[in-house]
């Protein structure tokens, strides 16, 4: 039995829901603990039911510390500082869990995930983390990290050492800016390497974390998960509509074979939330020159290519 947490509100649940629908395609033997943000999106999954989740509700489980530097931050840099926590409230709630790994909301499985599983197994260590990967030109490293909270496995006995100090430090500093090197909770994991170097194994295939920011570097394919960053739901409250909004390059053949069969995904995600009564809201505001905005991209990528291959073969 594999386990995985996730954290959204009643606003982010159409890709919750996605996630869990890539999950039961692809993810053999799991369970989806969900920590429910609020209480609409509490009330919305007790209804139906998913097969494989357990719900957490936060306001059950916030401490002291959390309640405490909750005013002072926006509701995604809340998120954020809750992330550390989330593998602590699925251990606490079930004394059977060995491991669980946090997912990121937006994320959607293209294969199972057992091979990110076995390689962990094989290091011997107790903590996964995976690299950003970013292609060349997306590379911003120094300001967000070398790499990326989205898939971050703990092992009960073992990890807590790791988990609590990166809990320590969101509680301490966690905000959506580049702050004298930290930004949210994500900066924080650039040392671990170095820090816990006995406890943390960085994943060493690269092409199989997948996301905008490295699709021109590594064949879709390859996937084993996907990180949709970017991808919002638009449109007017009364008539939201999924919109394929990235200020990245995404390769046309990754667009057909990915982003169509995840926003689909989300169009389901939709008509199930209908079906409960639960009217979806735009997660970003329509943009009327996004697509003009996302060919000059476009240009400027493959201008990008031209230049960088001209130099390569020179030398």
């Amino acid at each position: 039995m594999e386990h995985f947490v996730t954290l959204f509100n009643s606003l982010f649940l159409p890709q919750g829901l996605a996630l869990h629908l890539s999950m039961e395609r692809h993810v053999v033997n799991y369970t989806l603990w969900i920590l429910c943000m609020d209480g609409a999106v509490h009330e919305i999954l007790k209804k139906m039911k998913l097969p494989n989740v357990r719900l957490l509700q936060l306001s059950l489980l916030e401490t002291e510390a959390l309640k405490k530097v909750k005013p002072k931050r926006t509701a995604v840099e809340y998120c954020w500082t809750t992330t550390p926590f989330t593998p602590r409230f699925v251990f606490d709630s079930d004394s059977t869990v060995d491991r669980v790994t946090y997912l990121d909301a937006d994320l959607w499985f293209q294969k199972s995930p057992s091979p990110i599983f076995q390689e962990f197994e094989n290091s011997g260590k107790d903590v996964l983390i995976t690299d950003h990967a970013y292609s060349p030109e997306y590379d911003i490293t120094e300001k967000s990290g070398q790499y990326c909270v989205q898939f971050t496995t703990f092992n009960r006995v073992g990890g807590e050492m790791v988990r609590k100090w990166w809990e320590e430090r969101c509680i301490e500093w966690c905000y959506a800016k580049f702050e004298n090197g930290k930004f949210g909770d994500q900066k924080y994991l650039d040392d671990w390497p170095d820090r816990f170097p006995e406890k943390v194994h960085v994943l060493s295939n690269k092409a199989w974390t997948l996301a905008p920011w490295n699709a021109s570097r590594f064949p879709y394919s390859g996937g084993i998960f996907w990180h949709f960053h970017e991808l919002r739901i638009t449109g007017k409250h009364s008539k939201p509509m999924v919109q394929f909004v990235t200020s990245y390059s995404i390769p046309p053949i990754t667009r057909k074979q990915i982003y169509g069969p995840y926003m689909n995904d989300l169009r389901a995600a939709i008509e199930s939330m209908k079906d409960y009564g639960v009217q979806p809201r735009p997660q970003q505001k329509y943009r009327r020159f996004g697509l003009l905005k996302g060919l000059l991209k476009g240009i400027r990528h493959q201008l990008w290519r031209v230049n960088h291959e001209l130099v390569s073969n020179l030398y």
